[in-house]
């Protein structure tokens, strides 16, 4: 049963009165999820500054705290003592709710993750298109940033931003729908019941798809060009400063946790797994994706806005589709060979058309031009 209905039930049954039975829950879920965001938050950001400094051969923060654990709580009081600054023209409302807007939709699609079997604040069967449709207002919050700053240069990195995003979201969609094919339910909890073995095998050459291109969508290195200093004034929040920055900055967190989870939900089955407590296997899981992600920042450069955008449409779309008529294929034969009781037919065949596929799409893509460096 989902959390709060379970909480407004019992609150009804012990006299509250039927206005508090409503709003204490929403209360509760929203600290509930406020507190697990900024905790794993500040997790990540701590893994992601000593596993770099790792990489790059450094020590990383190790002054504020036993092995630095407490510079994030620095730069916290760090930003709340910049002075906030707005320009004269900008467009004030704009303005002001583009980083609440970039921060708080990270928070509305943790409604729906099942932490836990039978774990979340609420069950919408159609849970992953919430979650689709919440992730897209990220770029209404970039576009957003860009247009009321009044600043030319802001503008354009944002509207560069947006198409980035939005060229994305498409190879991302088709990937969660070869996960819907499968399942056979939006919603999040069956998602996860449906996993026998975690769709990850079931779907490789999706969950690739999905992990590069909610990649680019989270603005992270290799392709984080909307805030690269080599490019227009470091990106559409050039005139934000004080905690309106901290808000974009912990939104780019807090969507990364987001993401860690729903790409635990959708491939990696979830809170399944032996012996260890189900929430904690599902955040060892989402630890994991995270250090995946910093694998990738710490080893790859960053590459050219138009070979950003060749790999979306050139490389990603397409393989994207053939993953789906693929998956579409082989949920026809279901019936006939059933790959719940027997899926490893379907793991080494999803497997082989994966990296025959990426082979072919690579070679492709080098020859149309969309990798190639010029000088």
């Amino acid at each position: 049963m989902p959390l709060l209905p379970h909480f407004q039930k019992w609150l009804v049954e012990n006299g509250v009165p039927h206005w508090a039975a409503y709003v204490v829950p929403a209360l509760t879920g929203i600290i509930v999820a406020l507190l697990f965001l900024f905790l794993m938050i500040i997790v990540y950001i701590y893994l992601e500054r000593r596993g770099l400094g790792r990489f790059q051969i450094r020590p990383g923060p190790n002054r504020a705290g036993p092995f630095g654990i407490l510079q994030a709580f620095a730069d916290f009081i760090k930003v709340l003592t910049k002075e906030d600054i707005t320009p004269t023209n900008a467009d004030w409302p704009v303005h002001f709710l583009a980083p609440v807007v970039a921060f708080f939709s990270a928070i509305m699609i943790l409604a729906v993750i099942p932490i836990q079997k039978n774990a979340f604040i609420t069950n919408l069967n159609i849970g992953i298109l919430y979650v689709s449709a919440i992730s897209s207002l990220g770029a209404i919050a970039i576009f957003m940033a860009g247009f009321g700053s009044c600043n030319k240069y802001s503008l354009i990195a944002a509207m560069r931003g947006v198409a980035q995003l939005i060229s994305y979201e498409v190879p991302v969609l088709l990937a969660i729908a070869g996960v819907l094919l499968i399942s056979g339910s939006l919603a999040m909890g069956d998602i996860v019941r449906s996993q026998n073995v975690p769709f990850i095998l079931l779907q490789p050459m999706g969950f690739l798809i999905f992990f590069i291109g909610v990649g680019a969508e989270l603005n992270r290195s290799p392709f984080d060009l909307m805030e690269a200093e080599s490019e227009i004034v470091t990106g559409y929040h050039i005139e934000y400063s004080g905690m309106k920055f901290a808000l974009f900055y912990l939104g780019e967190y807090g969507h990364m946790v987001v993401a860690s989870a729903v790409m635990t939900t959708l491939y990696l089955s979830g809170w399944k797994g032996p012996f260890l407590p189900e929430a904690l296997w599902f955040i060892i899981k989402m630890v994991m994706v995270f250090l995946a992600f910093l694998w990738l920042r710490a080893t790859m450069p960053r590459i050219r806005v138009d070979q950003l955008m060749s790999l979306a449409w050139k490389f990603l779309l397409p393989l994207a589709l053939v993953n789906l008529f693929a998956t579409a294929l082989e949920v026809l034969w279901q019936d006939n060979i059933g790959w719940e009781q027997f899926p490893w037919p379907f793991v080494f065949l999803n497997l082989g058309l994966a990296a025959i596929f990426i082979l072919v799409g690579s070679k492709l893509l080098f020859k149309t031009g969309g990798g190639r460096v010029e000088v």
